[in-house]
Formats: C-alpha cells, structure tokens, sequence
C-alpha cells in the first residue's frame, strides 16, 4: 500500500496557547516540562478544563502481536509516552489520565546516574515546534526503575497501558566486553519487570560514539541479549531503538542483524543529531542553537521537524522486512499522522515533545484517530491494518 505522506497540522486553541504562556514564564527553567508533566498526570482526573481520566474508547485499542509468539502488547491506544518523559518510573499508571496507551519508562543504565552537569542541556525551538537536549541519561538505575515498574504492573495493565523499560549501555565504558556486560546486565534486570524491552543504541546525547554505528557490534550485542531471552520461561518482546540519522544502507544492513537474531522490532527513532539539523526542514540553525555540553556539543532533536523522516524510515523497514514490528518515534502530533504512519505498517506510535506545544496532545490524538476512522467508514483501528 502506498501512503501519502502529509505533515498534518493543528489549530492552536486556548490550551496550546497557554502552554506557550507557560513557556515563555519558564524560559529560564527548561526542564521544568519534566517535572511537570508528571504532577499534570496525577492530578488531571480532578483538573475540570483537563478531565483527564484512562480512555478504554473499544475502537482504539491495540494489541501488537509477534510471528515467534512473545507475549502480546496490549494498548488502550496505539500512543505511547517515549522514554525520557518518566525517567524514574514513579506513578506510571497516572500517564493514562493524559490519554496515554502506555509508557516506555527510562532510559535506565546499569546505575544511577545524575546525567550531563551542564547548563542548561535543554533548548526550545518555538517556531519549529522543537527541542533540542544533552541530557545525559540521567536517571536512578535499572534495578530501581525495574522494581519500581514491577509493584505498580499491575496497577498499570489495570489502566489500559502496557509498559517498556528502555535500557542503554553506560557512558564511559572502554572495552567492547564490559559494554556488552553491562548491557546485557540491565537488559536482564530490566526483562523481569516490564511487559517490552527496548535497547536504545542510538543516544546522541553522551558524548560517546552511537553503537547503531558499529554493525559488528550490533551482531555481538543482540546475539547475546536474544539468547538470554531463550533461556527465560517467559519471552517477551524486545525492540532495538534506531537514530534517525541513518542513510538507508546503515539502516537495511542493521534491520538485517536484527532479523538474523530474531529482534521482535524496531523504535525508528531516537532523538536526530543536531550536527546534521540541515537536513531537516526546520527554520533554526545549528550555529544559533545553545551549546549544552562541556564538549561544546548541541545534543539531539526531537519535535515536529522529524516527522517526514519517521515516515519515510517506517515504509521502509515494512518494506524490507515485514515480519518486524515497528513502532514510530518522532514529530507525531496529530491524530491523522497516527493513522497514517499504521497504514504504513506501524504498530504504534511513540511521542513526547508535543507535550510541550499541544494541550493534552494524546487526549486530542484520540478524538482526530476516531474522527478519522469514523471518515473511513471504520469501526475500530484494527481495520485499519486489513485495508
């Protein structure tokens, strides 16, 4: 099926225009987004002008299913909340009240880290609808995070969501043995708890080399994890998260490692490198942005600017390789990108800078995916995929 590709956009009503407001008062805090988002999603169901409370609408629940029959995942909406958004993975069942399917909660490494010292190591880009961070995989370690996700599962599945615990190698590690230890340690912690696994190898966000770059390592690392995963009782879904960045032959030669080891499915993608913002269609420019490192590095880029890539890397992959789940990651802020990525052959979506720009942007995702459906003459989103 041929998709048309469209970069949907929205009117900016009073809550988006208020969220601007905030913005602007806080421009001197630029991680207060992260935690307020969380505070939000606790106390929406009792916010009148939020209403937020878990929506178990029939017609968009999703549930991604995998040919080596690992255990399902089950959305209440096929919206997840990226990692980044709840690094600790407290209260992580309260994200539903914002219209959320489920969580990826992390990135977590093998210890806690308090992440990059500089500041600031977060910008926005307001006429892009952007942001861009260093923030260094701060965050409390994946033995905290996993036992954390573990008390609350069932709290969590209670509200429609499924959970993932995003992990990535530690920072600073020398030899290609102790990444690949510590990797497939907190891959191993992590697989205990959460209901999918996600291995980011593309965080441009360190001041390290991406392993996404390095295919001989790729091959190492997930031959070790999927043969752990052989040895467990239970086998549960592990995704592999991919850098934006890649030219098409990085990214068929990695997709054809991963398939090789029996890799579930791909997160496409991360945050893109701000070193090659020109290939974005964004009105800032790399010499404006704020230096967010000791490095003098700019991070990595989120928000609406990546969205005609996310497309482009989800048709191919479902091209390429069909039997791989995809779930897309990167400048999705309308309902109707939602339908249009899955008619591409995504499974679900992944989002989180939008919440910085649209009031309750999951919430509003929901209602333009059923006025959506409801054009097409569908009744649930599962149609969707028949079509």
């Amino acid at each position: 099926m041929t998709v048309e590709c469209e970069n949907h956009d929205y009117y900016l009503l009073k809550g988006d225009k208020l969220l601007a407001l905030i913005r602007r008062i806080f421009k001197n805090s630029p991680e207060f987004r992260h935690d307020s988002l969380k505070h939000v999603a606790r106390f929406a169901p009792w916010i009148p002008f939020i209403g937020g409370k878990p929506d178990y609408t029939p017609g968009l629940k999703t549930v991604i299913e995998f040919p080596d029959r690992s255990n399902p995942i089950t959305l209440s909406a096929p919206i997840i909340l990226a990692a980044g958004a709840n690094k600790t993975a407290k209260r992580v069942a309260d994200y539903a009240n914002l219209g959320f399917g489920g969580v990826s909660v992390g990135t977590a490494t093998r210890n806690y880290r308090e992440g990059n010292p500089h500041r600031p190591r977060v910008g926005f880009l307001e006429e892009d609808r952007s942001i861009y961070n260093s923030m260094g995989l701060n965050n409390d370690g994946v033995e905290v995070i996993s036992k954390r996700v573990d008390e609350q599962l069932g709290r969590i599945h209670r509200s429609g969501m499924s959970v993932g615990i995003s992990v990535a190698e530690t920072p600073g590690l020398m030899t290609e043995a102790e990444k690949l230890k510590d990797v497939l340690e907190s891959f191993a912690i992590a697989y205990k708890a959460a209901d999918y696994i996600e291995i980011n190898v593309s965080c441009p966000n360190t001041g390290e080399n991406r392993l996404d770059l390095d295919t001989r390592f790729v091959e190492m690392l997930f031959s070790e994890i999927m043969n752990y995963r052989k040895s467990q009782a239970i086998r549960k879904a592990v995704y592999a998260k991919l850098s934006p960045d890649l030219s098409e032959h990085q990214l068929i030669s990695t997709l054809d490692v991963l398939v090789r080891y029996g890799v579930n499915g791909v997160i496409v993608g991360n945050t893109f490198p701000t070193k090659k913002i020109g290939e974005l269609p964004m009105f800032a420019k790399y010499e404006n942005l704020k230096v967010l490192r000791a490095d003098g590095d700019k991070g990595g880029i989120s928000g609406r600017p990546l969205y005609l890539n996310t497309f482009w890397m989800t048709q191919l992959v479902k091209s390429r390789f069909p039997q791989l789940s995809v779930i897309a990651c990167g400048g999705i802020d309308h309902g109707m990108k939602v339908l249009d990525l899955i008619r591409a052959g995504a499974d679900a979506v992944q989002c989180y800078s939008v919440c910085a720009f649209r009031w309750m942007p999951a919430h509003a995702m929901r209602r333009e995916i059923l006025e959506g459906l409801r054009a097409a003459n569908l009744k649930d989103i599962s149609e969707l995929r028949t079509k």
